[in-house]
């Protein structure tokens, strides 16, 4: 009798395990199907509960260098970087910069359509592995399987996405469309921007937007 005790109990133990395991993978795909829901809704303010504080941290980051950096500085940024500040610069009132924090801009990105929709329309979380509270899901782009991974992490309980952890792959990509241009990366940058806003950048994407 003990011995079969036990291996119910084990058994027990096992299936729990793996209802419980089952139950947090779908919580992080759950977590980036409602980011991206909210994405290609253009609903930031639902956006950012979805997005952990590393990308807020980002964006805090992001923000100083709109307000601190001038132009030597913004042009020793990433090409990312780079691409945030002389957008938010050439987007943003100096009242809405000076009303900003990371969590505000992100929304704003977002309503001015910077953090782009194709970058998970048609997609979808994979395969899924969890270590505590990391998680890493593959993303599925047209029902195939693509070499990028998204990071998550639990925050007071809940699964939410590191944005962050796709900048190397979208650094890569970018350049590749800067050296295919033929154009210098800030002729490609201004460019870029004005065909988004159909207005073209000033010298007032190199001036440190202080209070």
């Amino acid at each position: 009798m003990p011995k079969f005790f036990f291996f119910f109990i084990a058994l027990f133990l096992f299936v729990t395990a793996a209802i419980g395991q089952k139950k947090e993978v779908d919580a992080v795909k759950a977590s980036f199907d409602n980011y991206k829901a909210a994405i290609l809704n253009d609903q930031g303010e639902q956006a950012v509960k979805h997005i952990d504080g590393r990308t807020i941290k980002y964006y805090d980051n992001i923000l100083e260098e709109v307000k601190m950096f001038d132009s030597a500085k913004v042009e020793s940024l990433s090409l990312l970087d780079k691409m945030m500040v002389f957008s938010i610069r050439h987007r943003a009132s100096k009242a809405e910069i000076l009303s900003f924090d990371g969590s505000k801009l992100f929304v704003y990105a977002i309503q001015k359509g910077m953090v782009g929709k194709n970058s998970v329309v048609n997609s979808m979380i994979g395969e899924v592995t969890i270590s505590g509270t990391f998680a890493k899901g593959q993303l599925v782009v047209n029902d195939k399987k693509v070499p990028i991974y998204f990071h998550f992490y639990k925050e007071q309980g809940q699964w939410k996405v590191d944005l962050t952890s796709i900048f190397p792959v979208a650094s890569v990509a970018f350049k590749k469309a800067v050296d295919n241009s033929g154009q210098s990366e800030d002729d490609f940058l201004f460019s870029l921007l004005e065909m988004l806003t159909g207005k073209k950048p000033g010298p007032e994407i190199w001036v440190p937007t202080k209070g």
